[in-house]
């Protein structure tokens, strides 16, 4: 008969995205897992396979959980012009003020592991590709509402603004002048017209 788990799974699966979002893939130990997931390392391979897999496991968490938060960010505002300007600012402003940056996990894979193994060259990949559909669907809605000229190519402005939200996040890392990140944010968004 199969033992019964004994502790919550999603719970574990959030400790463990936690610390690979901090330390990254190769920096961070079985030990480090255990202690934070509160498990044994038997529980660990039982549940989500070896580390690689745990891995996957955490940051596929981490995209749905990004994905929803970026959609319903965008969503706060009925202008889409504001709702970009809201998220992109709070983006700036939560990294500001929230202490010890460790950027988007998402972001972090990608410059770690995306490079050297195609799988994860996919997930990241799959993940900007999700982000620039919530981009489209947004300029899309200011299309429909008048608040954006018709002639707005959705598509390529998702793309330029994925790209844009990459390039800020990254740069986030090493704390840039403050005025500086304003200045990009500013002509990023001149793009909706």
């Amino acid at each position: 008969m199969a033992r019964l788990r004994e502790f919550d799974e999603q719970k574990a699966l959030d400790a463990a995205m936690h610390v690979f979002w901090e330390k990254g893939f190769e920096a961070t130990s079985l030990s480090d897992l255990t202690s934070k997931m509160g498990i044994q390392r038997p529980s660990i391979y039982s549940a989500f396979g070896d580390k690689k897999e745990l891995f996957e496991a955490a940051l596929r968490k981490y995209t749905q959980f990004h994905a929803s938060n970026v959609r319903a960010r965008l969503q706060k505002k009925s202008s889409v012009k504001e709702a970009f300007r809201f998220y992109f600012e709070s983006i700036v402003t939560e990294e500001y003020e929230e202490g010890p940056n460790r950027g988007c996990f998402c972001l972090n894979t990608m410059v770690e592991l995306a490079p050297h193994d195609a799988k994860f060259e996919i997930l990241t990949r799959e993940h900007q590709m999700y982000l620039s559909a919530i981009f489209q669907e947004t300029i899309e809605r200011g299309i429909r509402s008048g608040e954006l000229e018709n002639v707005t190519n959705a598509l390529a402005l998702a793309q330029t603004l994925v790209v844009s939200l990459i390039g800020l996040t990254v740069m986030m890392k090493s704390r840039p002048d403050r005025s500086f990140m304003n200045n990009s944010i500013e002509l990023t968004l001149s793009l909706l017209k």
